[in-house]
């Protein structure tokens, strides 16, 4: 097997849950299997039962080792899962019957973490690009796929399948899954995650900063005071140098909370960070810690620069992506720091080359985020052809205001999936799984049931 489990360890959640903490090995390169191998970290989960007759644990190990697999895929790319306890979907989910898998995806939390630390073991930018190019999606099933035949390798044939629950990019994994390994799965459950089916990401950019400039539009919208605000701000950040524990908060860089727009109740979250720039500049004359803190914790590329550095690649399929975000950004004015501006808009989930300057680990590793932008060697990530023959239920939720994953896009998408049905809504956003948690998951079961009526 290309996957070997190397350790495991259990502990329980007290009254909810017992967790197995999973390590494996796998190629970093599947198609040299005898070659570098990654330790991968996942952690299962099935419910805490305490009968008054304690079970032996060798017994209790064999009951929860037969219940169907749920994997849980995070969103990203180049973050980890947190904790089990910490998603509310799942005791929902073991209340159906399933243990539950959450694997850190290859590079992240636990898994062969990639910093620029890590990376310059690889040698040269050369080399560290090379490494790279097998922390996509492609990989990432594999990893899934050679997991799956370690965990079910004693259930009975027709059981060996398992289910996936992906958020975002999990569920962009989840369709390469479907592409590449169909016969490794049961169902798929995907929320906010149907890719574009797209050879580089151009055309995602463009639909994606049409919908920044709508969230923006709403944000001055109820927050009209704040035009005035951020244009001071700028001013201030332009004039200053400002220190961040991760680097410099340039005036491109404060724009980056615009990701905030795109979740419930980032229009709030935003304009309390705004208040309290303006509070420091009014009462001090400079930013305090404590708001710089607030600041630094919104951006995260410093501790997840897969996310950074694979961003654009997530959506190349023989094409480079040539800096897409910087290229199309040129062409919408909003988006400049002009005072003569009505507003001064705020930019999304983009990643932008400014980044490898303003944050000190991200710099480490700008010559191997350049080379990677210039490459044309991304092997294709989806199977039209296998999605239109697709016999696996597909269940999605796709929002109508999502500001990550378009709408437009994703029902293309759907449409090219055989044996998919959709649970459409314009009363969410992109983080719905974890904001309105107990509606989405009855949705998508509903769906599984097919009780639409």
């Amino acid at each position: 097997m290309a996957a070997k489990l190397i350790d495991r360890r259990f502990y329980n959640v007290p009254g909810k849950l017992r967790v197995s903490e999973l390590f494996f090995d796998v190629p970093v390169d599947y198609t040299k299997p005898a070659g570098d191998t990654l330790r991968l970290f996942a952690r299962s989960v099935s419910r805490l039962n305490k009968p008054i007759e304690p079970a032996k644990k060798e017994d209790q190990e064999a009951k929860d080792g037969k219940l169907p697999w749920l994997v849980y895929l995070q969103g990203g790319p180049g973050f980890g899962c947190g904790a089990p306890q910490s998603y509310g979907w799942v005791e929902f989910v073991l209340s159906k019957g399933y243990q539950v898998l959450f694997l850190d995806q290859r590079g992240t939390g636990l898994s062969s973490t990639i910093t620029a630390g890590t990376l310059a073991r690889q040698g040269d930018a050369i080399k560290q690009a090379e490494y790279l190019k097998n922390f996509r999606a492609d990989s990432i099933v594999r990893d899934c796929e050679a997991i799956r035949k370690v965990l079910t390798q004693n259930y009975p044939p027709e059981q060996q399948k398992w289910s996936l629950l992906g958020q975002s990019f999990g569920g962009f994994c989840a369709v390469t899954y479907l592409s590449k390994f169909p016969e490794g799965l049961k169902e798929a459950f995907l929320t906010g995650g149907l890719p574009p089916l797209t050879n580089g990401p151009d055309a995602v950019y463009a639909k994606t900063y049409e919908k920044v400039k709508q969230r923006n539009e709403a944000y001055y919208q109820k927050f009209p005071d704040d035009a005035d605000r951020v244009k001071k701000i700028m001013q201030y950040l332009t004039q200053n140098q400002v220190a961040l524990p991760s680097g410099v908060l340039t005036p491109a860089r404060f724009q980056q909370l615009g990701i905030l727009l795109g979740f419930h109740g980032g229009l709030d979250n935003l304009h309390e960070i705004i208040t309290r720039v303006i509070n420091d500049l009014e009462m001090f004359g400079f930013l305090t810690l404590p708001t710089l803190s607030i600041i630094d914790s919104n951006g995260g590329m410093d501790k997840n620069v897969i996310y950074a550095i694979l961003h654009e690649a997530i959506y190349c399929q023989g094409h480079p992506s040539l800096w897409s975000a910087d290229r199309l950004r040129s062409s919408s004015p909003q988006f400049e720091i002009n005072d003569s501006l009505p507003q001064i808009y705020f930019t999304g989930e983009m990643v932008f080359k400014d980044m490898f300057d303003s944050y000190s680990e991200l710099s480490k590793i700008k010559d191997a985020a350049e080379i990677l932008a210039t490459t044309h060697e991304w092997p294709a990530l989806y199977d039209e052809a296998q999605l239109a023959n697709n016999k696996v239920p597909v269940y999605a939720a796709t929002y109508i205001d999502d500001m990550y994953v378009h709408y437009d896009l994703a029902t293309a998408t759907a449409a090219k999936i055989g044996n998919a049905k959709q649970f459409i809504t314009n009363t969410m956003y992109h983080d719905a799984l974890r904001s309105k948690t107990d509606e989405i998951m009855r949705q998508l079961f509903n769906l599984r049931e097919d009780a639409i009526d």
